[in-house]
Parts: structure tokens; C-alpha cells; sequence
């Protein structure tokens, strides 16, 4: 087209100066930092072994999948429940071995998806399952990003609408729309340059408490929790890693849509390296790992792919969250309205590659049957996300994202396909 201008690109093995990878690590840190302190919050564990956690975490999964995959782990949501429950009952420890179990759990579907293959995705996992639960991963947070941008405190406020965190929150979002569309490498960087113009604006207001940063002391060492072993905890934690296999699934899916890969064939590497990443969280007190949809978000919009900056926000994470406790609380003393502007533009562009993937030679809306699944996948997802719904199975639950993967794969294994009619699942 004339006058188009070509959007600056950064390939998963490609490389730049350690100044930039650097800048790079610290946009992918900050955009994980609310989601992966906010588990231990809900689960009575420690922030700061979460957040170093994480940074192992990414960091073992990088060596696991060889550098191939960028990705970045966080604490994962799924089982925030069953760790509450058993850390009220039985302690922090016991819920760490639970983890420990959940980890082994990942491993060995691992070991099983490495033994049988992966021909089974494009049966259970086509296009039509697949692009409307891509959708709902993005779409379902939609609530959190405007709970934090219009309340200025996420999922901890009581209060009401807050007008100057609502001002902060379009502020942080304009930003990283404008900065998105300047040429050359000004455009890998808007989700920083949010998040530091929103602080700037968010101190203007009277948002920010330094208090806790001031307080904080520059050097200090990570308390650990060591796991005790009960079975009655294990037995309560474990079984959840299948429901976080359910949703790493699906964000390996939107991550090799994003950057333009086909990760079918890492698929047992990338389980093992989430399952590694938990086992060793749990070791120590930190909270089970998952790979992260705020960062695939931070892709989508930078179209900075490289896996060298996920080692370095790996190594950030490391030392903010186990050494550095002033760095901590100066990263936590963003308000949430800025994150939640952040996010309104994160999670847009992970729906967005969802429907990017309903081309009409996968997906067929001529075709009743495609229709039905891709509309009955949308709303139950997005409905029970959204609500905060889960589904109860005896002491566990099935979050909305699980649940929708669920029907997608029964509908498209229950309902006859029309007779020559509809796109057909080409093998990539």
C-alpha cells in the first residue's frame, strides 16, 4: 500500500545492545509485577519470594525450551484458591509442598505430550476452539484493567469511582497508543514510557505513597519457606496443574500466532519448563509459576519478539524481588490506575490476535457449526471471567478460561461437520 509505513520488528532470535535489552526486560517486569504479587496477596505468601520466583522461573524455562520461546512465567491464578485453603489449615509450608506436587504433575504431562506427540492439538485444539478461548484469555481480564483504571485500586479497593486514577489510567493508555505509532525503535518501548509518564502524572495527583519506599532498606536477603510434605495438601493443590496446562496451552498457541511459530513441537519442552519453574517456587515459598498473557500483550504492541530480553527481565525479577527491597517497594508504589491503563491496552491486543486467527479458510461463519462453537466458547468464557465465576468440582474450581477450552473441544468433537462444506484444519 503507498504510504504505508512498516512497523519496526525485533525476531525471537534476534539481538540488541545490552542497554536496550535491559530497557526492554524492565517493560516486561513492570507489566507482570501486579499479576504476580497479587496471588501471594490472596494467599497469605510472600510477595517478594514471588516476584524473585518468577525470575527463576523465566529464567529456567528459557534454558529449558533452549532460548526459543518468549515467554515470561508469573504466579499463576488457577490455584490461588486451594492454596488459600490449605495454607489457612495447615501452614505455608504444606501449601508449598502442594506445589511441589503440582510441579511434578507438569512434568510428567511432559514426559506424556513428548511420548505420544503433538497430532493431537490440531484435533482436540483447531482453529475454531482455539481463537475464540485466544479471545476470552483477553477479553476476560477486560474487567480487572477497568476495575484498576476507573477505582484506582484493583482488586483490593472498596471504594468508588475515582476520577483522578480514571484521568491517570487514559493518560498512561495515550501514551502507549502514541508512543506505539512513532517510527524506528521509539515503538519497542510504549508500555514503559506509559507506565513512568502514568507515575509521573499519578505523583501529580497525590497517588503515590513514598512512605514504604523510604522505609524500605537497599540491600536485604529473601526469607524461604520450605515445604512440608502432606498429603491431604498435595492432594488439594496438585490436580490444579492440570487446569494451568489447560490455559499454558493457549497462551503457547497465541504466542507462536504473535511472533509468527509454530510451538506444536515444543510443547512437551514448554510444559516441562513451566513444571520446573513451579517445582522450584515451591521449594523455597513461592507461589506456582504460568507463563504470562500481560506479556504476550507487551509483544503485540511492541513487536519486540527477542528471547535475550526475557533473560534479562528474568534476572531483574531475580534480584528486585530477593535482594533489593527498596527496588520493590519503589516498583510497588505504582498505582494500580497505571497499570490499569497499561492494561486496557495489553489485553485488547491479546483479543485481537484471537480474531486475527478467524480467517475464512480455518473458520468458516457460513458454517452453523463453526458459528455455534465460536459463539458459545465467547460467551461462556467471557460471561464467567468477567462475573468472577468459577465452576465447583468437590475442593476445586474450573475457571471461566478452562471451562470454554472445555465445551470449544467437546462441541468440535460432538458436532457433525457439514458434507464438503467449511474450511478444512491445514497441518502446519
Amino acid at each position: 500500500m503507498v504510504g504505508a509505513r512498516k512497523r519496526f520488528t525485533i525476531g525471537v532470535d534476534d539481538r540488541v545492545a545490552p542497554p536496550q535489552a535491559a530497557l526492554l526486560g524492565v517493560q516486561h517486569f513492570l507489566s507482570m509485577f501486579g499479576g504476580t504479587v497479587l496471588v501471594p496477596y490472596l494467599t497469605g505468601m510472600s510477595a517478594s519470594l514471588a516476584i524473585m520466583c518468577s525470575g527463576v522461573g523465566t529464567i529456567l524455562y528459557l534454558l529449558v525450551t533452549r532460548g526459543k520461546i518468549p515467554s515470561y512465567l508469573g504466579s499463576s491464578f488457577a490455584y490461588i484458591t486451594p492454596i488459600a485453603i490449605v495454607a489457612a489449615s495447615s501452614g505455608i509450608g504444606a501449601a508449598c509442598g502442594g506445589i511441589v506436587a503440582a510441579g511434578v504433575v507438569y512434568m510428567g504431562v511432559a514426559g506424556l505430550v513428548k511420548l505420544v506427540g503433538t497430532g493431537w492439538i490440531d484435533r482436540f485444539l483447531p482453529t475454531v476452539v482455539v481463537a475464540p478461548v485466544v479471545i476470552v484469555i483477553g477479553l476476560g481480564l477486560s474487567s480487572d484493567a477497568v476495575e484498576m483504571s476507573f477505582f484506582n485500586g484493583g482488586y483490593d479497593s472498596g471504594g468508588g469511582f475515582v476520577a483522578s486514577g480514571a484521568v491517570v489510567a487514559f493518560i498512561s493508555l495515550a501514551v502507549i497508543v502514541a508512543t506505539s505509532c512513532l517510527p524506528g525503535m521509539w515503538a519497542a518501548f510504549p508500555v514503559l514510557i506509559g507506565i513512568v509518564v502514568g507515575y509521573i502524572a499519578a505523583v501529580c495527583f497525590g497517588l503515590v505513597d513514598f512512605a514504604p519506599v523510604i522505609e524500605a532498606p537497599w540491600v536485604g536477603l529473601p526469607s524461604l519457606v520450605f515445604p512440608t510434605f502432606e498429603p491431604s495438601a498435595m492432594v488439594l493443590i496438585a490436580p490444579v496443574a492440570l487446569v494451568a496446562i489447560v490455559e499454558h496451552i493457549g497462551h503457547l498457541l497465541v504466542v507462536g500466532q504473535v511472533v509468527g511459530k509454530n510451538y506444536n513441537g515444543m510443547l512437551s519442552r514448554s510444559l516441562l519448563g513451566d513444571g520446573l519453574a513451579t517445582t522450584v517456587a515451591g521449594l523455597v515459598g513461592g507461589a506456582p509459576a504460568t507463563t504470562y498473557a500481560q506479556n504476550i500483550g507487551v509483544m503485540s504492541v511492541t513487536r519486540v519478539y527477542s528471547t535475550q530480553v526475557f533473560w534479562y527481565a528474568g534476572a531483574f525479577a531475580f534480584i528486585v524481588g530477593g535482594f533489593c527491597p527498596k527496588l520493590e517497594a519503589l516498583v510497588n508504589s505504582v498505582p494500580s490506575c497505571v497499570m490499569g491503563g497499561v492494561s486496557l491496552a495489553l489485553f485488547g491486543l491479546i483479543a485481537t490476535n484471537g480474531m486475527s486467527m478467524l480467517t475464512p479458510d480455518k473458520v468458516d461463519f457460513s458454517d452453523s457449526r463453526d458459528l455455534m462453537i465460536v459463539a458459545s466458547v465467547l460467551v461462556l468464557g467471557i460471561g464467567m471471567e468477567c462475573a468472577g465465576i468459577v465452576i465447583p468440582l468437590g475442593d476445586y474450581s474450573i475457571p471461566g478460561m478452562a471451562a470454554c477450552a472445555i465445551l470449544g473441544v467437546v462441541l468440535n468433537l460432538a458436532l457433525p461437520r457439514s458434507q464438503g462444506d467449511g474450511p478444512t484444519e491445514a497441518a502446519e
